[in-house]
């Protein structure tokens, strides 16, 4: 499954074996510790097994679909053994009637209930965001920002579907084009830099990385509404050109202030950077 770096969580005291999958960008968990936990059985494994019957009579495909990884048992020795993501875990949470599920249920409920309210009104989703990134600390110039550079994202990808680009993989694609050509760094390395593993990268740029990723894309869609690309290689030409404008103005800025705009730093420094700027206000 790729070049993979094991790690155990806890939940409740109790360790659940996972993997992190440096390729997919995935936590893989050990659907036998999580079933542990949660049902309190002392035979997880029949209780997998059991479930899987159910599952397979009852026409889910779930049980079909998850992978299998190589994890250190208490003996000392690995052992392959069955592993979700955390989109198949939530799927089997949902068919474990145990009290300890319950929360996970009635959180994924609240989610659906919450993502239904937003499609039905796209400005509730706005305050929500908002609010979740008040709530992580984050400054609200910074928010600002990341409001406007969703904005500008989606009228991107907007005039993608117009072009007929498909969702996915041609979107990633596209999308490491145009950041390789302003920052001088794929998606993956870019993120790499900042030593990040699932986090959206986005949610970890300065203010000025943010202005000129927003600069790339627009500058990217104003170009595609003028050329109006009819093939995916044309969309990734006129993609590298709005980048490189970008990218052009990234290196104007460092010849300028004799810095690198493309930092290190993720959301972490930068929320530890404004508790400290708080901190030194209140004195």
């Amino acid at each position: 499954m790729g070049k993979e770096m094991s790690s155990v969580k806890l939940f409740e005291s109790k360790k659940i074996r996972s993997v992190w999958n440096e390729e997919e960008e995935k936590w893989y968990f050990s659907i036998v510790d999580v079933i542990e936990v949660l049902t309190d059985s002392p035979r997880p494994r029949k209780y997998w097994n059991a479930l899987k019957t159910k599952l397979t009579k009852e026409g889910n495909e779930l049980s079909q679909n998850m992978g299998q990884l190589k994890m250190l048992s208490p003996d000392g020795k690995y052992y392959v053994t069955d592993v979700a993501d955390t989109e198949q875990l939530f799927r089997l949470i949902q068919s474990i009637p145990s009290p300890k599920a319950e929360p996970f249920k009635r959180w994924l409920a609240q989610v659906g209930r919450e993502r239904i309210d937003e499609i039905e009104d796209p400005e509730i989703g706005i305050y929500r965001l908002m609010e979740t990134y008040l709530r992580k600390g984050y400054s609200k110039e910074w928010i600002n920002q990341r409001l406007k550079s969703i904005e500008v994202r989606k009228e991107l990808t907007d005039e993608w579907d117009n072009r007929g680009v498909k969702k996915d993989t041609e979107y990633a694609i596209l999308t490491d084009e145009i950041t390789k050509a302003w920052s001088g760094l794929t998606v993956k390395a870019y993120k790499g830099h900042k030593h990040l593993k699932r986090e959206n990268l986005r949610d970890n740029m300065t203010n000025l990385e943010l202005v000129l990723n927003m600069l790339a894309e627009a500058t990217t869609t104003e170009i595609s509404k003028e050329k109006k690309p009819d093939t995916f290689e044309k969309n990734r030409e006129v993609a590298r050109q709005g980048g490189t404008v970008a990218g052009n103005a990234r290196k104007e800025i460092e010849e300028k202030t004799g810095k690198k705009v493309v930092s290190e730093t993720n959301a972490k420094q930068i929320l530890e950077r404004n508790i400290r700027k708080k901190i030194k206000e209140k004195k």
